[in-house]
């Protein structure tokens, strides 16, 4: 069980839904953004957020944002949405290889309180395989956050996105074989209690690409019971509360991968899907010429409503309360 005092237990229950379960967007996406909507313009940027923020938030439980374009966005959300704010640059130092995190320098745990925000979160791209000395750099990183997050009373959301260093593509063949290891050992590891972490937010152990009755037959890894097994392993990793992040797939695929899980017995609980909820509407804003962005708004309001709305249904009947995990102190 997860031992948390009585302020972060309350603001767990402000970015969850009324079955204590975490039903949230993700809009903190920066560098990827940009390439997505054609643009630099800080402004346009924020924009697109603050569109996103004031449509969609009033079916989700709560959404992430981050402190450099998502602020405006922060003021536009539904009054009953939750707010986690992102502590990390976009992607990762880039002046390595070895794709260290890199904080945002004139943020902390204690500034994202004071904006309102509910948690914090940071995202760690790790290899399991990786050096000693590269890893050790990466789990100093995670515990300082642990301990600045701890310190402020504020849950603190771990994102993890793995990667292999001999593997240049993460949705080749060759990955998704090695993905349920990579996935299912990193939870494991950063459930230690030395990290802090309140809430893992992690990919799902396979890529659904290469399960049987998902992808294409030729291409097959996994059965489909040999991807429940996985399913069902991720889920013993760990006592924490955790939650799947979407990784850009359709809204069609991360509802059924939703519903494998629950198969599964996973005791997931709930999510934070992005790009599988909003990525469409980008192609329509960049070519908007209409001031008030009448495309985007109608397409957010009708197709990104429902992509909403059938997630939370498949979430109903799948994911489980984090208040299962949860002790007070």
């Amino acid at each position: 069980m997860l031992n948390i005092s009585e302020e972060k237990y309350d603001k767990l229950v402000a970015l969850s839904n009324e079955n204590s379960v975490i039903s949230a967007l993700a809009i903190d996406q920066r560098g990827s953004l940009k390439k997505m909507l054609g643009s630099e313009d800080d402004s346009t940027i924020e924009e697109f957020k603050k569109m996103i923020s004031k449509n969609l938030t009033p079916f989700s439980s709560s959404i992430l944002l981050d402190p450099e374009y998502g602020l405006p966005a922060t003021e536009v959300r539904d009054k009953n949405a939750g707010l986690i704010l992102a502590y990390e640059e976009t992607g990762y130092d880039a002046s390595s290889e070895e794709r260290y995190p890199d904080l945002l320098d004139n943020w902390s745990a204690l500034r994202i309180k004071e904006a309102g925000a509910d948690a914090v979160k940071i995202l760690l791209y790790y290899d399991i395989d990786a050096s000693k000395e590269i890893n050790n750099i990466k789990h100093a990183s995670v515990e300082r956050v642990g301990s600045e997050c701890d310190a402020e009373n504020i849950p603190y959301f771990l994102e993890i996105l793995t990667y292999d260093t001999k593997i240049q593509d993460v949705k080749s063949r060759e990955y998704a074989e090695v993905k349920p290891h990579k996935v299912n050992s990193a939870m494991e590891l950063f459930s230690d209690p030395r990290y802090k972490v309140d809430v893992l937010k992690v990919e799902v152990p396979v890529n659904m690409n290469y399960v049987e009755g998902y992808g294409n037959d030729d291409e097959i890894l996994y059965s489909k019971e040999e991807a429940k097994r996985l399913f069902k392993e991720q889920s013993e990793k760990t006592h924490l509360p955790f939650i799947f992040l979407s990784a850009g797939v359709s809204a069609q695929l991360f509802q059924e991968t939703i519903k494998l899980a629950g198969e599964s017995e996973s005791t997931f609980n709930g999510v934070l899907c992005g790009r599988a909820t909003w990525k469409e509407s980008t192609d329509i804003f960049a070519a908007e010429t209409d001031s008030e962005y009448t495309e985007t708004n109608t397409w957010l309001q009708t197709t990104g409503k429902n992509n909403i709305e059938e997630l939370n249904q498949v979430l109903n009947q799948h994911a489980v309360s984090w208040k299962d995990k949860v002790l007070v102190k």
